[in-house]
């Protein structure tokens, strides 16, 4: 059993996350889940895997580098799964610039987080449902 393993997953809310937290709790992980924000958004994914009460859910914006460094700082996570990008693919081409920031800006904060902590994180960055292409 890895219970003293810590995983972070970003967009741990949405489909996706909730299906990937539900996978690694199974395989004995510690699991925290970031959202923007935390006491509005609906943690009705979570509800319905049966593991609400099992991921903490911490409050970050993932376009803050201050607030990215401090929370890998203080939780050191060893693994971390980027599925926080623009959910609907839709938006992503009629707002361009804010699917840019949601990858590219996200991306580069989580990974100078990482070396500033001098943390020797793996990252998995998904990113997007854009990934999926035509399905």
């Amino acid at each position: 059993m890895m219970s003293n393993v810590l995983l972070l997953i970003l967009g741990v809310l949405g489909q996706d996350g909730a299906l990937l937290a539900k996978f690694l709790l199974n395989q004995g992980y510690q699991v925290i889940g970031q959202s923007r924000q935390k006491l509005t958004a609906s943690r009705a994914n979570l509800v319905s895997l049966g593991i609400d009460t099992k991921v903490k859910i911490v409050s970050l914006s993932l376009l803050d580098y201050e607030q990215v460094l401090s929370l890998l700082s203080s939780i050191r996570p060893a693994e971390i799964y980027n599925l926080s990008g623009q959910s609907s693919v839709g938006a992503s081409f009629s707002a361009p610039l804010e699917t840019f920031s949601s990858q590219a800006s996200v991306t580069l904060n989580l990974l100078e987080a990482i070396r500033a902590a001098k943390l020797a994180t793996k990252i998995f960055n998904a990113g997007s449902g854009d990934c999926y292409g035509e399905t």
